[in-house]
């Protein structure tokens, strides 16, 4: 049996949980998950700046407080902090370790970015054409600002097998993080599919960090002891392929059957056919049962032949967006938010400004459900303490953006009473970065698994 713990969901995920997934009790492996579709345009933006970035600095700065326990206890690092650009990142915490004294081997798995090599698989015939709308990419191509092939746990697994301490990906997929240990250790193979499938579903149960473990439960969530102290959640996987769920003895959160079907919603799609680059899992054959305190058994599952392509995550510039708003105050709170809507589209009309899209909200009032049934009755409105008009407005033209930003705060004098808060002040414009979607055969990439030793001074 091994111990594989996740100690981030996301990147802004807690600075704390991976340093206490180490020290707080026995593990084998920790994992980290730092990447989103959005992640992955911002890191290019910085690596054309600066040639030396493109990777999560909170992971190298952990790596830093923890590298000393993570020898002493013999636990080995799986994550995709690389970002678009894994060899800064591993020269970044080589760095960190030659300073400290301390001798570490260090893999990166990189490849995955084909941004570079987009025009010719364009003029090869590889279409890439948009998952959704069956567009080719060559409609969007001069806005194109990131391309990443999502690469499974083999790669991972193979930087392990070469003994490496620490592995730092780019776009590898979020279950392959916690996959790749357990081919490692288990040595299983390409065609293990229902292994690799329990492998993958336990990575995807712990790879949003504490949201398995209590976090962001809707099950009796009052109920939940100690969140302030919320226990990341563990893996123990056996190489039979069933696994148990828990987190450290002593955590807060909770570790229960409802906690985790939950996070098995996440993001799964068809239950019957979650796929991978590793295989083809079934949702539908999990058992699951409570097999002590904070702790939940998986067994009985299903999987299938992996498909020949990968899956790329493309993103592209988009045009321009700003979202404002402003707080109004009891009596009528409601009301005069609405007025301050009705009044503010009059005066952008007036001027002339049309946009690709314009949306309001009330924030307090219905903001959340975002529905016509969901807003409050004749009978609680004028009851509501303070209500947001918050208003947002999408364009490819940047000026009518800008203009817009500067027409919401005037309201505060010049229309409804009562004005209590400026939201966030003056908008800001923002680029709006859009997500295609695109699948790419496996045949047209090779990852590149490279190691890389710090030799202690």
């Amino acid at each position: 049996m091994i111990r594989i713990a996740n100690g981030q969901g996301f990147w802004g995920d807690s600075l704390e949980a991976p340093v206490e997934q180490v020290r707080r009790g026995p593990i084998d492996y920790l994992t980290l998950d730092y990447l989103a579709e959005i992640t992955m345009s911002i890191l290019q933006k910085q690596r054309s700046r600066d040639p030396r970035a493109g990777y999560a600095r909170d992971f190298v700065e952990m790596i830093g407080r923890v590298l000393p326990d993570l020898v002493e206890r013999g636990v080995r690092v799986v994550a995709n902090a690389g970002g678009v650009n894994p060899a800064a990142c591993r020269d970044a915490v080589l760095e960190i370790a030659r300073k400290q004294g301390i001798e570490i081997k260090v893999a990166t798995v990189a490849g995955d970015d084909i941004l570079p090599r987009l025009d010719d698989f364009l003029a090869r015939g590889v279409e890439l054409k948009n998952m959704e709308t069956g567009e080719p990419l060559s409609a969007i191509r001069e806005r194109v600002q990131s391309a990443n092939v999502y690469f499974g746990a083999f790669p991972v697994a193979e930087a392990l097998d070469r003994g490496a301490q620490i592995v730092i990906t780019g776009r590898v997929t979020d279950t392959g993080l916690a996959l790749a240990p357990m081919i490692h250790e288990f040595d299983w193979q390409r065609d293990d599919w229902d292994r690799l499938a329990a492998g993958t579903i336990a990575g995807h149960t712990v790879e949003c960090g504490a949201q398995c473990t209590g976090g962001n439960c809707q099950v009796d969530w009052e109920t939940i002891p100690n969140m302030a102290d919320i226990g990341y959640p563990i893996i123990e996987a056996e190489p039979d392929g069933t696994f148990c769920i828990t987190k450290h003895a002593g955590t807060g959160g909770r570790v229960t059957v409802a906690s985790v079907k939950e996070q098995l919603l996440y993001e799964m799609g068809d239950p019957r056919e979650y796929i991978t680059p590793d295989c083809v899992a079934d949702f539908t054959s999990i058992h699951l049962e409570r097999c002590g305190p904070d702790r939940v058994r998986f067994s009985g599952i299903r999987g299938r032949e992996a498909t020949p392509f990968y899956k790329v995550s493309v993103s592209y510039a988009a045009g321009y967006k700003a979202i404002g708003g402003l707080v109004y105050a009891w009596p009528d709170a409601y009301k005069k938010a609405r007025a301050a809507d009705r009044i503010l589209r009059e005066r952008l009309e007036r001027i002339g400004l049309k946009f690709d899209a314009m949306r309001t909200e009330f924030v307090g009032a219905n903001a959340c459900q975002g529905i016509p049934s969901a807003e409050p009755s004749a009978e609680v409105a004028p009851e509501l303490a303070e209500v947001m008009m918050r208003m947002g407005v999408r364009s490819n033209d940047r000026a009518a953006v800008e203009r817009f930003t500067k027409e919401l705060a005037p309201l505060a004098l010049n229309g409804p009473p009562v004005v209590t808060g400026f939201g966030s002040g003056r908008p800001k414009v923002e680029e709006i970065v859009a997500y295609w979607p695109a699948l790419i055969p496996k045949s047209e990439v090779v990852p590149e698994v490279k190691l890389a030793v710090n030799e202690r001074q």
